[in-house]
């Protein structure tokens, strides 16, 4: 029981360390990342669309 008591003062100690991003940050953060799956979610559907019109032409020319 004494050593989760220690774990436990250890974790506090240590939260209270962390540097939390203000709002601002956050915003920005978020903005960013959503950005990135965006284009990376358009990327895939082009890849995917630009991938099925190859099989379809290979496929039509067999």
């Amino acid at each position: 029981m004494k050593k989760i008591a220690g774990f436990l003062a250890g974790v506090k100690k240590e939260m209270g360390r962390v540097r939390w991003p203000k709002k601002k940050e956050m915003i920005k953060y978020s903005v960013a990342v959503l950005v990135c799956v965006v284009v990376f979610a358009a990327f895939f559907v082009a890849s995917d669309f630009i991938i099925a019109g190859i099989r379809t032409l290979a496929e039509e020319n067999l």
